[in-house]
């Protein structure tokens, strides 16, 4: 199983994506991660983006017959999105999942300093007026301070409904 967790900065998406890795004993891929592991300082340009999911997607590749994955990704445009779902359909049965908060949550949380991600409010507005909507079937889940387990249980439910 690979799940494609994706969502503008600040959503949430990476903080969903890693228990939801946890819950599934799956493989977590972050693009975050391996943009820091990439570039010292992430400019998040076209080229530098293309860099990173290309390498997601190998080290998807890599691992998708040997475990569950759970990939967390921006994911805003279309193209870079199809491609990558159509190269996870080639390896195993793909889920994705959208997460979306309201944009006041997201710019208080784009306030603090987060692990792996240099992302702020600026960055975050860049990339929503490029945002391409995904309109194939997949699950929407909102984001707020106080909703994860709500969150990963209709998840949880998700997966394994369409997996049986």
């Amino acid at each position: 199983m690979i799940v494609i967790i994706f969502g503008l900065p600040g959503s949430g998406k990476s903080y969903f994506a890693q228990r939801l890795a946890q819950i599934l004993h799956a493989k977590y891929i972050n693009s975050d991660t391996v943009r820091k592991e990439l570039f010292i300082t992430p400019s998040y340009s076209a080229d530098e983006k293309k860099l990173v999911y290309n390498e997601i997607k190998k080290r998807m590749m890599k691992e998708a017959f040997q475990k569950e994955i759970v990939i967390d990704a921006t994911f805003s445009n279309i193209e870079t999105r199809q491609d990558f779902i159509q190269t996870a359909k080639k390896f195993s049965t793909v889920f994705i999942i959208e997460i979306y908060a309201d944009e006041n949550l997201i710019k208080q949380r784009l306030l603090r300093a987060r692990k792996n991600s240099d992302a702020n409010f600026e960055v975050y507005k860049k990339i929503k007026s490029q945002w391409q909507a995904y309109n194939d079937a997949h699950m929407v889940l909102r984001s707020t301070d106080n909703n994860i387990t709500d969150m990963l249980d209709k998840a949880s439910d998700y997966l394994f409904q369409k997996n049986e």
